[in-house]
């Protein structure tokens, strides 16, 4: 039998069509390729019919799929930590259950990075909105001048945070909705922090590769559709995921003055934003901004 040479990780959550039609474009993107490859799903205990679908679809002949049920919800850093292990391929494309391949994206980004795989550790591909508009997947770490763009200024509005470029370049940080790696990479930075449930786990990622020598870059010519907060019901829960990814972050990787001066931002930007809830009445912003004032 052919050896591996390609783990395809996705964990999914309560994402059943989404994740069918993730799957079906990955062996669409892939049908005429000569790469060696299997599809590793983690369903963290997904309600929705998940296992059922998945069940079935793994026992299809040229599915490529190995599924796994994790019993529970492990989160995004662990549920990937838990499929990498699971990898036979000595290259791991991680991606979202929300992903939508195009045309021969996946070979683009394999062939690219076998041909790179000297100075590239870590590699991102363009992605698109379902409109296929440019969604912004290049991103600046979170620096004190990044996290008061990003909190006052729309800084993904102005690049100042984010952006989505046209040429091959490198990078800080990249969403982990789609990141190409080699295996013995991820093992070496021992994966994902399974302290970060949701939010910031690639963050933390690519911080702690780049400390040891390993880089990040970003490879345009290879797009994919990014559905965006497939298994996140409103906005509530993501943004209170995220003060506490700030938090966390800064406390694990900066000093007790950087971490004050975030504090303040973050309790800065939930007044404001409360205030600006009250004179609107707009009770979600009321209601999600004192939570997130309470976490700091």
């Amino acid at each position: 039998m052919k050896k591996i040479e390609l783990s395809i990780v996705i964990v999914s959550f309560n994402t059943k069509k989404i994740t069918q039609d993730c799957l079906q474009s990955i062996n669409r993107s892939l049908m005429n390729s000569e790469i060696n490859y299997e599809i590793i799903v983690v369903d963290n205990d997904s309600q929705d019919g998940s296992h059922e679908l998945l069940t079935t679809m793994s026992k299809e002949k040229d599915s490529h799929l190995v599924y796994f049920q994790s019993g529970k919800n492990l989160g995004f850093g662990k549920g990937n930590n838990f499929g990498v292990k699971q990898a036979k391929g000595e290259y791991i494309l991680l991606l979202n259950s929300d992903i939508i391949v195009l045309n021969q994206a996946i070979k683009k980004l394999y062939d690219f990075y076998l041909s790179h795989k000297k100075n590239v550790h870590f590699l991102g591909a363009k992605l698109l909105n379902k409109d296929l508009t440019p969604q912004r997947s290049v991103c600046r770490f979170f620096s004190l001048p990044v996290i008061f763009a990003t909190l006052f200024l729309k800084g993904d509005y102005w690049g100042l945070t984010r952006s989505s470029p046209n040429k091959f370049q490198k990078a800080d940080w990249l969403s982990g909705a789609c990141i190409m790696t080699k295996k013995n990479y991820f093992q070496k930075l021992g994966g994902f922090d399974e302290k970060i449930f949701m939010y910031m786990e690639e963050v933390d990622f690519l911080y702690r590769a780049r400390k040891i020598g390993l880089s990040t870059y970003f490879y345009p010519q290879s797009q994919f559709i990014h559905l965006g907060s497939a298994s996140s019901q409103g906005k509530t829960y993501p943004i209170l995921q995220v003060y506490r990814g700030f938090l966390y972050f800064y406390n694990k990787h900066y000093s007790p003055l950087a971490l004050f001066l975030v504090k303040l931002l973050l309790k800065l930007k939930a007044v404001i934003a409360v205030i600006i809830g009250k004179a609107t009445n707009n009770q979600y912003a009321i209601q999600t901004y004192e939570q997130a004032f309470k976490l700091v």
